[in-house]
C-alpha cells in the first residue's frame, strides 16, 4: 500500500479560498473517483471562517468534503477517520492541536489510516505534524522544536521564505548541532512524500521550493528537491 504525505509550507484555501491549485493536486493523487476528504481545523480551535474557506474550495471539485470538530460535540472518530481517502490538517497552534488529538487518541487513528493508504496532508501545523519533529511558533516568544507524530523520521519547518525568523532559526539549530538536518518548505510550495521519502516539491506560486538543509564542509547547505510547477 502506497503511503503519501503532502506537506504544504504556506498558502492554499486558508489564504486564497476558491483558488484550489494545491487542493486539486492533492485530489489527483487519490485513486478514488470521488475521494472523501476530512478537514481537521483543531489548530485554530475549529475556526468557522477556516471551515467556510475549506468548503468553498473543495466544493469546486468532484469530492466528498467533511470536517472534524473537537470543540463541539465530537463524532465517532474511528468511523469518521478510517472512512476517509484524504485527511487535510489546517494551520495554527501545533502544540495545542497535538495535545487535543492525543487526549482523544486521534493520533493512533491517523497512524492506522496512513498505513492503510489514506493521503495525509495539511499546511503549516498540518504539514509539520506528520514528522518526528517540527519547528513551530506555538510559543509566542520564539520558534521552538517540538515532537510531533513521527510518521516521517525527520524535522520539518514551514513558511521557510515567508517569515523572517524561519531561515536563521533553522541554520542556527543545524550549526549548534541541535538537529542534523531539516526539511524546509516555502510558502506556495508543498513537499510530496511517498513511503516516507521525499518525492518532489509541488510549486503552486512563483519562485518557491522545498529544501533539504544540512551541514556540508562546515557550512549550512540548502539543496532544493526536484520540483514541478502546477500554477
Amino acid at each position: 500500500m502506497k503511503r503519501q504525505i503532502i506537506a504544504i509550507g504556506g498558502g492554499g484555501f486558508g489564504r486564497n479560498p476558491g483558488e484550489g491549485i494545491i487542493e486539486n493536486y492533492i485530489l489527483e493523487q487519490s485513486d478514488v473517483n470521488k475521494p472523501k476528504v476530512c478537514f481537521i481545523p483543531t489548530a485554530t480551535g475549529d475556526d468557522e471562517g477556516y471551515k467556510e474557506s475549506y468548503y468553498s474550495t473543495f466544493s469546486m471539485f468532484d469530492c466528498d468534503p467533511v470536517h472534524l470538530d473537537f470543540f463541539k460535540r465530537t463524532p465517532d472518530l474511528e468511523s469518521l477517520i478510517l472512512n476517509q481517502d484524504i485527511i487535510f490538517v489546517g494551520g495554527g497552534n501545533t502544540k495545542s492541536m497535538l495535545a487535543v488529538w492525543k487526549d482523544w487518541k486521534l493520533d493512533k487513528l491517523l497512524k492506522i489510516a496512513y498505513q492503510k493508504g489514506t493521503i495525509m496532508c495539511g499546511v503549516s501545523a498540518g504539514a509539520i505534524c506528520w514528522f518526528e519533529s517540527g519547528i513551530t511558533d506555538s510559543w509566542a516568544e520564539e520558534l521552538k522544536i517540538m515532537s510531533c507524530l513521527g510518521f516521517v523520521n525527520d524535522v520539518c519547518c514551514p513558511h521557510y521564505d515567508e517569515e523572517p525568523e524561519r531561515r536563521p532559526t533553522v541554520h542556527k539549530l543545524i550549526k549548534d548541532q541541535e538537529i542534523d538536518s531539516c526539511i524546509a518548505i516555502d510558502g506556495g510550495c508543498a513537499l510530496h512524500l511517498i513511503n516516507e521519502d521525499a518525492y518532489r516539491s509541488i510549486v503552486f506560486s512563483e519562485n518557491k521550493n522545498a529544501f533539504h538543509v544540512s551541514m556540508k564542509n562546515n557550512l549550512v547547505n540548502e539543496v532544493p528537491y526536484p520540483s514541478v510547477d502546477i500554477f
